[in-house]
């Protein structure tokens, strides 16, 4: 199932709320046309979509939290494949998805997954959503 918010909030509160609960795209009310049709395209296709003003507002916070807590970001940690691995797993798709599409094996995404959630202090799917989005690897 994709899900597709539309909401008149840009709050980060509501968005990571949404994402929570499934959510795979966050539009705003006050979006362009364009926009909606975009959202609806990506998400047909298994994407994500966030109306770029949720996506600097996430990017933004991110910004101030790392500077507040004087954290280095540690994506620059990552290999270039398990970038990719994070790309997909933040588009949403699946270990078997993300294997045939980088012709590895699905244990092979599990490792990757694996370290790219260690090295970035991440947990959960949602978590790595949430990055790629303030990173503004996803939009």
């Amino acid at each position: 199932m994709r899900v597709l918010i539309l909401s008149m909030h840009l709050r980060e509160t509501y968005v990571l709320q949404s994402l929570q609960a499934g959510a795979r795209g966050y539009l705003l009310k006050s979006s362009v046309a364009e926009d909606l049709l975009r959202a609806v395209s990506e998400l047909a296709r298994g994407e994500t979509f966030f109306s770029p003003a949720v996506a600097r507002v996430m990017q933004d916070d991110q910004v101030r939290w790392l500077e507040r807590r004087g954290v280095a970001d540690r994506y620059d940690t990552l290999s270039a494949r398990e970038r990719e691995v994070f790309q997909l797993i933040a588009e949403g798709r699946s270990s078997k998805e993300i294997a045939a599409l980088l012709g590895i094996s699905p244990g092979t995404v599990e490792t990757h997954r694996t370290h790219v959630m260690e090295k970035l202090d991440l947990h959960s799917a949602v978590e790595i959503c949430r990055y790629a989005m303030r990173r503004g690897v996803i939009a």
